[in-house]
């Protein structure tokens, strides 16, 4: 079959995919716009027969691979910008950016990506159809496959060969993590990753001498009290089954210790694994800080800023997928995992509009511990490249099945 050779052939690239990576990794971009990454990605895929689309409002790239036949298209998604943190790892081709990172291993899906690009290229005159590259930016909370869908990504036109219609009729998508060890995959249909907002609560009192909290009226317990009532209002008002995730990550108040402030602020984030849920939460933050502000004869201003919605697996190509997987790696290395991971996703916003999965890639050595390796977003998270030869296999391997090319 087709793609019964793929996993050897993606091996013959790993050193390729390996020096993209590690250019990648040395010099981090955040954001939206990353000029030198979308530099390094035409220079890796220069020469392939791919159109290209250099998307105004960022930095993504659209490629498209025509096949040489008439059918559908396939859109496959690699993410590319960095996380602003520093680097501790020790590798020696780390960060060469102050307080920036590829701690999420983006830099490895760019790279399995153009990978997938090579392997599929090789095979472009017998594909029926197309398949669309999605070198995108902005993952980590700049909505950066929101501006390339508003650009018109999905937008593909008729297929060259015979002017057919040739719609966008599947999306794919891998993450690495290092909470799987290496040759294995994982995922799951329907809700496969979490909604992501964020809260802004700010009580507001009045100020006065420390000696005399009578005179004044306190912010801050009144803000101690809220985020007390907001877990909860988590644990009672929302069903287990259906969960919700509130965290208060940040409290500001006050300049010394003999002052009471007018004023409190309380950040958080808020995660969800339905919208029914995600709805329900935001209502009840508003309820539980305007009841406790009132309570105490305070203001308070509520702010719950939407963000990512909720990634949810479509249910049929979710199996399709996984079939593909057990094809490529073996029956024992596909997981389907029970639950959804809490994490958010802006791939969501892709398979809003087209069936597509999110599908995990395990990157831990198998000679470690899981419990104990660093997490994605760690100033010490690990990832053995060896795991982009699965990684670039499979994106190629779902596009051919897809396209109906085995």
């Amino acid at each position: 079959m087709t793609t019964d050779t793929l996993r050897d052939e993606a091996r013959d690239l790993l050193d390729d995919m390996v020096d993209l990576r590690r250019r990648l990794h040395q010099w981090p971009e955040v954001g939206n716009h990353l000029p030198l990454t979308r530099e390094a990605v035409l220079e890796s895929i220069e020469g392939l027969p791919l159109d290209l689309t250099l998307h105004e409002s960022t930095s993504g790239v659209a490629a498209m691979l025509t096949g040489g036949k008439p059918g559908p298209t396939i859109l496959l998604r690699g993410d590319m910008d960095a996380l602003p943190m520093p680097e501790d790892t020790g590798l020696d081709f780390g960060s060469k950016v102050d307080n920036v990172m590829h701690a999420c291993g983006h830099d490895t899906h760019t790279s399995m990506l153009v990978g997938a690009a090579r392997l599929l290229a090789a095979r472009a005159a017998d594909l029926p159809g197309r398949v669309l590259f999605m070198f995108q930016p902005g993952e980590e909370g700049h909505h950066g496959a929101r501006f390339m869908l508003d650009e018109g990504l999905l937008d593909v036109g008729p297929h060259a060969v015979d002017g057919s219609a040739s719609p966008v009729t599947g999306a794919f998508a891998l993450h690495i993590t290092s909470s799987s060890p290496l040759g294995y995959v994982a995922t799951r249909p329907g809700p496969c990753m979490a909604s992501s907002d964020t809260m802004r609560i700010v009580v507001t009192g009045r100020g006065g001498h420390a000696s005399e909290p009578h005179r004044a009226l306190d912010p801050i317990p009144v803000a101690c009290e809220i985020v007390q009532a907001l877990q909860t209002m988590v644990t009672r008002r929302i069903d287990v089954f259906d969960p919700s995730i509130v965290t208060v990550s940040k409290i500001v108040a006050g300049t010394t210790s003999n002052v009471i402030p007018e004023s409190a602020e309380i950040l958080g984030t808020i995660r969800a694994v339905s919208e029914r849920t995600r709805s329900k939460v935001h209502d009840g933050i508003r309820r539980v800080a305007e009841g406790v502000a009132a309570a105490h004869d305070a203001g308070v201003e509520v702010e719950v800023n939407l963000g990512y919605p909720v990634t949810v697996n479509g249910g049929d190509f979710t199996d399709f997928s996984m079939d593909v997987a057990r094809g490529l790696i073996g029956d024992d290395k596909v997981v389907r995992l029970p639950n959804p991971v809490m994490g958010a996703e802006d791939f969501s916003y892709v398979i809003e509009q087209v069936p597509g999965t999110m599908m995990f890639l395990g990157a831990t050595p198998l000679d470690r511990n899981l419990a104990t390796a660093a997490p994605n977003h760690s100033n010490r998270v690990y990832f053995d490249e060896q795991a982009m030869v699965d990684g670039s296999a499979l994106y190629a391997a779902v596009a051919l099945r897809h396209l109906g090319l085995d």
